[in-house]
């Protein structure tokens, strides 16, 4: 076996990795794009934890799933961002904690 050569435990410690930084940032900000942009960093992780066990186990179940998280990701990208403009446009400043405008 080559060290120089990565093995399944690199990427899901990669990806482990990834993911706390990503529960991090959305615990701890309150810009609602970087909540956004943290929350896509936990769906990549994930989607990199499905293609390597994909890989290792020769399958192709986790990576099918990873272009479906990956389709579902990019509609909420869509969604979100056309809320945070809408509410930048009639508020000019963006707390997630102040917001309550959604409330019916």
């Amino acid at each position: 076996m080559n060290p120089l050569v990565p093995g399944a435990d690199h990427f899901l410690v990669l990806s482990a990795i990834l993911f706390t930084l990503g529960v991090i940032g959305v615990l701890t900000r309150r810009d609602p794009l970087i909540i956004f942009m943290s929350i896509e960093l936990m769906l990549n992780s994930v989607n990199l934890s499905f293609v390597t066990f994909s890989h290792y186990l020769s399958s192709a179940d986790g990576q099918v799933f990873t272009f479906i998280i990956m389709t579902v990701a990019a509609a909420e990208v869509v969604v979100g961002l056309a809320l945070i403009v809408s509410i930048f446009q009639s508020r000019q400043e963006i707390d997630v904690d102040e917001l309550d405008e959604m409330r019916g």
